[in-house]
């Protein structure tokens, strides 16, 4: 089946092919991610109102309870104010009398002008002797009759009513409306505290979106746009449903537009009811930019494609052309005319091609020059190996000349008595007949430490007490594999770089011990040290291919990083007149 699939696209013209994979490969796949992006970016900004108009109604929510804390506050003093009580209880048979005790009852103004909340206060008491005022109200029979009056004297919480007094004003208001009862005179009245309107409007005036506030049964006793106070939410004019069973954020169309609403609750403490936030924003609203970017974004990617769509019919018509052309030599080569040439020119695939092509036809030309050459090239190569492997044998003889020529010495120094040189003699053919049986082979750490210790025995014969030495090494280690020739020239450098020239005792140490997978190996002495510049140079002369007198250093360390990778070269440092230390890790096992 795939094999059928490849085959059928193989049939397809390039150009066909090109536009079809452009199709498939971009315009499709943009299509369907712009859609998903749009998708998403509608839905993040209608979260973000969401959650935007949740925090206002929140805050809204916050200011309300303390404003509405202030005539609660008012209502619980004056429960107990037995001034109040003796003006609404006093029977006044004369006129005068009930003006002064108007006169002198100032309280009511005195709240009025400390809280801005409030925009009056009123009593309302059966005392038949008691003149109407803005203050002090009789009962008559519409009052008496009046929802919220009943309500107040048949509830023992505070109650919150949007209401009017007609002998007063026709204009509703939100009031806090409570009965008092004065237990000294059995008597009782209902105090009305009236909130301000303009205070209630400033506290949503300022929302992003309609915003109002309403009392328990839907009437709007605040709202941004301050048409609407006074209407009621199921109002045909605003026609909100929101579900009267409480707070939450609900979908709903409003005026014909599909919009979020949210509402949340609100009751005052010690009320036997409270109040609702509502607020409003239509769908659109929130969209409407993210609406405008889009159609933006989705011109400019409709233009951005059509122009690709463009680009790549031309593309195409440029790679079908040369491809012809470079078909119309290869047909010319097919009937036998190695004349052919590709004028094709470029450095795309097809004008790589074109240049093989001719490549082709010149090494056809050439063939029996090439034969020719090869065989003359065989033969030069034939002999320069003869040359090297005479060489290698020349390189062989002298070594094994050397080590024949140490061992004669060794017996006649031992036999004419001289057994330190005979020792020390001894030492030194073991050291070149390592060099000539280790090549590149790996040894251990257990063998390469005795080769330094013939080494350092070789040195100690030259420089007697003025050398000495520590081999340190840890058990876990003695198996372990390491390339020949590493420790050894550390050794060397020590000695030349920092025995030679110090006066008195000097002392190497060399230091193997195993750390979880890592084998960490130091040479340490306390030579004449080096400087901070001077340690830097030879830090820096490990990475360098120049020639230099630590050449042994940057071989080992080379060899370390190759062998091992680059965290595994060489760490120095140094301290001038205290020593030095060289360390090295390798892998342990």
């Amino acid at each position: 089946m795939l094999q059928l699939l490849i085959e059928r696209i193989n049939n397809i013209k390039i150009k066909n092919k090109l536009i079809f994979a452009y199709i498939f490969v971009v315009v499709l796949p943009v299509l369907c991610i712009g859609g998903l992006v749009v998708d998403y970016l509608r839905q993040e900004a209608l979260n973000n109102a969401i959650e935007q108009t949740t925090n206002n109604v929140e805050r809204i929510k916050n200011q309300m309870t303390t404003m509405l804390r202030i005539p609660i506050n008012i209502s619980n003093e004056l429960l107990f104010d037995n001034r109040l009580s003796q003006v609404v209880n006093t029977r006044y048979e004369r006129v005068y009398d009930l003006v002064e005790a108007y006169h002198n009852y100032q309280e009511f103004d005195e709240y009025l002008r400390l809280y801005s909340e409030i925009s009056a206060i009123r009593f309302y008491t059966s005392n038949d002797t008691i003149q109407n005022n803005l203050e002090f109200m009789k009962i008559n029979s519409d009052i008496r009759s009046s929802e919220w009056y009943q309500t107040a004297i048949n509830s023992r919480k505070i109650n919150w009513f949007y209401r009017s007094d007609d002998q007063i004003s026709p204009i509703k208001k939100l009031s806090l409306v409570r009965d008092i009862k004065f237990s000294d005179y059995t008597t009782s009245g209902v105090l009305v505290i009236e909130l301000s309107q303009a205070y209630l409007n400033s506290l949503i005036s300022a929302e992003p979106f309609e915003t109002m506030i309403l009392d328990q049964d839907g009437n709007i006793v605040a709202a941004k746009d301050t048409a609407l106070i006074g209407k009621r939410l199921d109002d045909p004019v605003i026609d909100i449903d929101i579900d009267p069973a409480g707070k939450g954020t609900y979908e709903r169309e409003v005026n014909g537009q599909q919009s979020n609403i949210v509402v949340d609750e609100l009751i005052p403490e010690s009320s036997a009811n409270g109040l609702r936030i509502v607020s409003v924003f239509s769908n659109n609203t929130i969209v409407r930019d993210s609406n405008m970017i889009i159609l933006i974004g989705t011109g400019v990617l409709l233009l951005i494609l059509l122009s690709g769509l463009l680009f790549l019919r031309l593309i195409s018509l440029l790679i079908t052309r040369r491809l012809s052309g470079l078909s119309r030599q290869m047909n010319k080569v097919g009937t036998g005319d190695l004349s052919a040439i590709s004028r094709i020119s470029g450095m795309d695939e097809i004008g790589q091609l074109s240049r093989k092509f001719n490549d082709m036809i010149a090494s056809i030309r050439q063939l029996m020059d090439q034969v020719y050459e090869t065989n003359e090239r065989n033969t030069r190569l034939e002999i320069s190996q003869r040359e090297i492997n005479f060489k290698m044998l020349a390189s062989q003889i002298n070594p094994h000349f050397l080590f024949n020529a140490l061992e004669s010495i060794r017996m006649k120094a031992y036999m004419n008595g001289e057994k330190e040189i005979a020792y020390i003699v001894r030492l030194l053919g073991k050291l070149i007949r390592n060099n000539l049986e280790i090549g590149n082979k790996q040894t251990t750490i257990e063998g390469e430490m005795e080769l330094i210790r013939s080494y350092l025995e070789i040195q100690k014969f030259r420089f007697g007490e003025r050398l000495n030495y520590e081999l340190l090494l840890d058990p876990q280690t003695c198996r372990t594999p390491i390339p020949p020739l590493i420790i050894q020239p550390l050794v060397e450098n020590a000695i030349i770089h920092g025995m030679e020239s110090k006066e008195g005792g000097g002392l190497i140490i060399i230091r193997t011990l195993q750390i979880d997978h890592e084998v960490m190996i130091d040479v340490i002495d306390n030579g004449t040290g080096m400087s901070e510049s001077r340690l830097e140079q030879v830090r820096k002369s490990l990475h360098s291919e120049a020639e230099g007198e630590r050449i042994g250093l940057r071989n080992v360390h080379q060899r370390l990083t190759l062998s091992y990778g680059s965290a595994y070269g060489l760490h120095i440092s140094s301290t001038p007149h205290v020593g030095t230390q060289i360390s090295f890790k390798i892998p342990a096992g």
